[in-house]
């Protein structure tokens, strides 16, 4: 098992996008868009050098557990928040209804 990545993820409201600062003047990055109680995922990006090392599941669980905390039914548009929203069934009472029929898990 992989030791777990040690970086700080943040909320960055101006870019609507959630960053984790990957220490090498790099970031990982989630946009979103928020729109009447939702929150909109529509991109996640990891430098090529950091891909396959947690980095993005650790900023879609950050990212998750914001829209959680701040009530907000979520919207995922990025494949990659798709992927991961579809593996982990604790995570998929946050689904706009609507998005729980699109992806096959009503």
């Amino acid at each position: 098992m992989r030791n777990s990545p040690t970086f700080a993820i943040v909320d960055n409201p101006e870019k609507s996008r959630f960053e984790a600062d990957l220490g090498d003047g790099s970031l990982a990055i989630a946009d979103y868009s928020l729109r009447h109680g939702k929150i909109i995922f529509t991109h996640t990006e990891v430098p090529p050098a950091h891909e396959g090392q947690g980095i993005g599941s650790a900023l879609i669980r950050f990212a998750l557990a914001a829209a959680r905390e701040r009530g907000l039914q979520v919207v995922p548009i990025c494949p990659f928040f798709v992927a991961y929203i579809q593996k982990h069934e604790s995570e998929q009472d946050l689904l706009d209804p609507a998005y729980r029929q699109v992806l096959g898990l009503s």
